[in-house]
Order: structure tokens, then sequence, then C-alpha cells
């Protein structure tokens, strides 16, 4: 067969590759990686803050002492010790035995990634609508672009996702003759936000799902990684029926261990076992004892301390700079927790258009229309703190704010130059404003 394009495999793809598109925080990666680059693009905990000598230690260990077991096939739903300390861990946050936690319930997963995936699999047929937050999480948007599912996104403000916007959503799903078959929401330090869903929300959102017979898809990285007091109780851990509660060790241990969770209704569990066998066999029996040792044999809880205040210095320094450097105009959140800030710019600049010069100018940030499934957002951008030093994090807002000076006196000098497409995200200087979506 001869080729006229740069795929001569276009014509025997299945359909639900058709709308499949790189990620643009992945396509960052190659140029925001490089030294010369301040990059406040990903989304990269601090490993270097681990104690690293006693963690290799263990791991060299579960290899040479544990060997015939770590490195050998495990079973689809993860080890029972591992279960069992996932749910220590989740009773941190208070889920717990007395509202249904149980290792019974855990499925162990391939990180949070394969999480949202099997829950895809088994919930949504081509054609079905997810209600998430907007903006939501990128990689969530490729799993449920992968599944043909449509994206229907719901407005945020400061206090997270807005109840009346949801109930608006359901019914406007409901009319069109679409089904809805959950929300996805991140309600604890959101990505990319980096707003929390208030205490009175939490409660009116679980009603309002409960109402349309709607499932929740809790997805939970950041939770434990609160800066100013306790962040408010997990969905999960107010309701066990019709909520699906997921999670990662990716951020407070080793996102290279790939090791994350979901806890499932009872009824469920055994089909997302069996979801999870057809697409991996079993998740690494090495990745799994690696955890499990980690949080049996080392100080966890004092080691999410030392995060929490590395990210607040971190958290700190990104405000302070942004305060000091940013051009008049711009604004954006002040997380409580978790790892981003959410940034709206002055009227009539363009993030994604902007990124060249950016790159040009050694540092990297992700466009705000990676968020959105409608490629909404050209007027936002997300900013990580957890993996550039404070010096660093101060260099990188600089270097940004000299190239949003540039483009805004392009413009006042030549005027506005192409569409822009729809800009969302208008931000108080400490807040989200009405309309985050």
């Amino acid at each position: 067969m001869t080729g006229t394009t740069l795929d001569d495999y276009t014509d025997r793809y299945a359909r639900r590759v058709q709308g499949m598109t790189a990620s643009e925080i992945r396509a960052l990666f190659a140029v925001a990686s490089r030294p010369e680059v301040v990059s406040l693009a990903g989304g990269a905990p601090y490993i270097a803050a681990l104690p690293l000598d006693a963690v290799g230690e263990m791991l060299g260990k579960l290899g040479a002492e544990h060997g015939t077991t770590t490195l050998q096939y495990g079973i689809g739903q993860g080890t029972l010790e591992l279960r069992e300390r996932i749910c220590e861990v989740m009773a941190l946050s208070g889920i717990d035995a007395a509202c249904g936690a149980s290792p019974e319930d855990v499925v162990v997963t391939v990180g949070g990634q394969q999480a949202l995936d099997l829950v895809a699999r088994l919930f949504l047929d081509p054609g079905d609508v997810v209600l998430a937050e907007g903006p939501t999480y990128v990689g969530a948007l490729g799993v449920f672009q992968a599944a043909q599912a449509q994206v229907v996104h719901v407005p945020m403000d400061s206090d997270g996702l807005i109840p009346e916007a949801l109930e608006v959503a359901i019914a406007d799903v409901a009319r069109s003759g679409r089904r809805a078959k959950f929300l996805y929401t991140i309600p604890t330090y959101q990505n990319p936000a980096g707003v929390t869903l208030s205490e009175e929300r939490r409660e009116r959102v679980l009603e309002i799902c409960e109402r349309a017979g709607l499932l929740v898809v809790e997805d939970d990285p950041y939770g434990q990684l609160g800066f100013e007091g306790e962040a408010p109780r997990p969905l999960r851990a107010r309701r066990r029926d019709g909520v699906f509660y997921l999670s990662t060790f990716s951020k407070t241990f080793a996102p290279g261990l790939r090791v994350g969770w979901i806890l499932a209704p009872h009824a469920v569990r055994d089909k997302l076992v069996i979801a999870s066998e057809a697409q991996i066999l079993c998740p690494s029996a090495y990745a799994q004892a690696a955890v499990s040792t980690y949080l049996g044999t080392m100080p966890w809880r004092e080691q999410l301390k030392v995060y929490r205040e590395v990210y607040r210095e971190r958290r700190d320094a990104l405000l302070a700079s942004m305060t000091d450097l940013m051009p008049a105009g711009t604004t954006w959140t002040t997380p409580a927790g978790g790892l981003f800030v959410w940034a709206t710019l002055p009227d009539g600049l363009d993030a994604k258009a902007m990124m060249p010069r950016a790159i040009t100018a050694r540092v990297a940030y992700v466009p705000g229309t990676g968020f959105y499934a409608d490629g909404s957002g050209a007027g936002n951008m997300r900013l990580n703190f957890s993996f550039p030093p404070p010096e660093r994090i101060r260099e990188g807002v600089r270097r940004l704010a000299s190239v949003m000076e540039q483009d805004i006196a392009m413009r006042r000098m030549f005027g506005p130059v192409g569409d822009q497409g729809p800009r969302r995200g208008r931000a108080g200087a400490d807040t989200p404003g009405p309309d985050l979506a």
C-alpha cells in the first residue's frame, strides 16, 4: 500500500481513535525538562524531600530478600496487605470502617489514571455524558474522550463546584435526550484550579446527585497535602452508595511506582477487578510491596508534614512573586493545598498563542485550553509550584511576566490579532470569581 499521508493506517483505526488528541501537558515535557527552562508546567512532586537513602535500601531488600514474591505475578485486585494499608491511609481523611470502607472493596490500580479508565470502561457508552468541573484534570478528559463520551462542564467559584449550576447541567442534559452517567469531581485542592469544595456544598452536591440518580466519581490525589488546617471530609466519607473514591500514592510517596486505588461500592468491585485483569493482568507485585513496606516501616505521616511545609513555602513564593511581578489585570486563585495555581490573564492575552514566546524566554506553563473539553480557557494558565525551589519560581514568574508585558505592548501597538476563542475563568485576585468555568 502506498501512503499519501503521514499515517498509512488512518483507514484502519477504530472509530474511538478519531477523537484522540495529545495532552497539552505531555507535549510540553520535552522542552520543559530542559535545565535552562523554569518549568511551572508539570505536576511533579518534590521527590528529593523523601529520605532517599532509606527508601533505596528498602527497595533493594525487596528484590534481594523477597524477590521470589515481589518479582512474581500477583492477583488482579491487589495484595491484601496493601489494601489494608490503603484503608489506614483513607481513615486519616475520615473514610473508615464506620462508613463502610473495607479492604474487600479496594481495587489496586496502576496509578490514579488506570482507576479513571476502569470506571469509564464500566459505565460509559459512546455518546454518554460526563459532568465535570470546568476546568478539570486533563488526564480525565483524555479518558472520557477515549470512551467516546461527551464532557459537560459545570462552573466553579472560590468555594468549588456551584450546586445550582450542577442542577442546571443535569436538567439540560436530560432535556437534550442524552444520559449523564456520573459526576467527575476533584473536590479538594482541585487540579487545575486549586479551589476546594466547601463543607456546605459537599452535602448539597451529594443530595443533588442522589436525587438525579447520578453516580459520583471522587478523585482525591491531593487531599492530604493541605497547608491551612484539615481539609473537609471527602464525599465518600459522607455517602457509601453511588460514590467511587479514587486516589494515588503518586503525590504522597512516589509517582514512579504507579500505585493507586479505587474504593468502590461492593457490587461493582468484581467487575472492576475483571476489567483490570483484562488490561494489565495484575498490578506490579514489586510496586505494591514497596508501598506496603513504606507505609509499614517508615514514618510516612511525618513525611506528609514535610511535603506540606515544602509546598506551602513554594506556594507562598509563587503567590508573592505574582503579586510583585505580574502585569495589572492578572488574577489568580489562592490554594489552601495541592500543587497548582490557576491564573487569568489580562484581557486580550491568549495563553496558548503566547506559549512559543514563553518557551523562547525559558519558562513553561500549561495553557488553560488543555483543561476544557471544548478548548475554552485561552485566557487562563495553570502554574505548578511543587517542583522548582522558591528562587527558581520567582525567576520563572519574572520571565513569564516579561513575556506578558511584551504581548500587552504589542496588542496596544497593533490591536488584537486573530480570534482567541472563548475566554473563561475570570478570577478575583484571591478567588476564581463566580464563573471560573
